[in-house]
């Protein structure tokens, strides 16, 4: 069963990843770390389902920054 955005958004926030105000539109969010280069983009609502590719996203960009 796919993670729902809330729960990606979480685990960036607890990795010390912080969302760009103004970053996106509409649903669009981008997270920021001073050890990661670039952002992390999430679409979709809060409840919807994460698409593969943004788990991946996600959990590649919070290994990076434990390097």
């Amino acid at each position: 069963m796919p993670r729902k955005i809330r729960e990606l958004i979480f685990d960036l926030k607890d990795a010390g990843f912080h969302e760009i105000s103004g970053g996106g539109k509409g649903a669009h969010r981008k997270f920021t770390h001073t050890g990661y280069a670039g952002a992390v983009t999430l679409t979709g609502k809060l409840g919807d389902d994460a698409k593969p590719y943004q788990e991946k996203q996600v959990k590649h960009a919070i290994e990076r920054i434990k390097q």
